[in-house]
C-alpha cells in the first residue's frame, strides 16, 4: 500500500487543494485531483530520501501559535520602525546565532519561521550547520535576541524533530 501512497497525508492534501483551487467538484476535477494526489508523491518520492520523524503534536501547536503571535507583533514593530524612522533610525545588524538543531527538516522549518516573521532575514547557514547568520531590522540587545530566538524557535523544533 505504501508503494502507491508513499505520503498519504500529502496525497489527501493535494486532492483537496486541487478541488479548492478549482472551486469545483465536477467529475473531471475529482479525477484530476485524484491523479495528482496519487502520482505527485510517487514521482517525487526519490527527491526526498530522508523521512521526517515528527514528535510532540502539542509542541507543534504551541509553536504555531507563538509564531502567529510573533508575526503580528513583528508587523506592528516594523510598521512603527518604518513610520517613525525620522525620530530614531533602525539599528540593523547581522547576528551570528549558534545552533544546536541539526535535523534538516527542523532547519527547514526554522528557515520558514524566520522568513514569515517580519524584521528578520535568514542570510546564511554554516556548512556544518552550527551557526546561522540572521539579519535583524532593529536590534536592541544582541544577547537577548539570541536567547529569545533559541528559546522561542530552536528549542521547540528540537523537541519536535530530534
Amino acid at each position: 500500500m505504501s508503494r502507491f501512497f508513499p505520503a498519504p497525508l500529502l496525497s489527501v492534501s493535494l486532492f483537496f487543494l486541487w478541488l479548492l483551487l478549482n472551486l469545483s467538484v465536477s467529475p473531471g476535477n475529482l479525477l484530476l485531483g485524484a491523479l495528482l494526489g496519487v502520482l505527485a508523491p510517487i514521482l517525487m518520492a526519490p527527491l526526498r530520501p530522508q523521512h521526517a520523524h515528527v514528535r510532540r503534536p502539542l509542541v507543534i501547536a504551541r509553536l504555531i501559535g507563538r509564531v502567529g503571535i510573533d508575526v503580528i507583533a513583528s508587523n506592528l514593530q516594523v510598521a512603527r520602525t518604518v513610520l517613525f524612522m525620522g525620530s530614531r533610525p533602525p539599528r540593523s545588524a547581522f547576528v551570528h546565532i549558534p545552533l544546536d538543531l541539526r535535523d534538516a527538516h527542523g532547519l527547514a522549518a526554522l528557515s520558514m519561521i524566520t522568513t514569515v516573521v517580519p524584521g528578520t532575514v535568514w542570510s546564511e547557514l554554516a556548512l556544518d550547520r552550527s551557526v546561522l547568520l540572521l539579519h535583524v531590522l532593529d536590534l536592541e540587545d544582541e544577547a537577548a535576541f539570541i536567547e529569545h530566538f533559541k528559546h522561542t524557535y530552536e528549542r521547540p523544533l528540537r523537541e519536535i524533530f530530534e
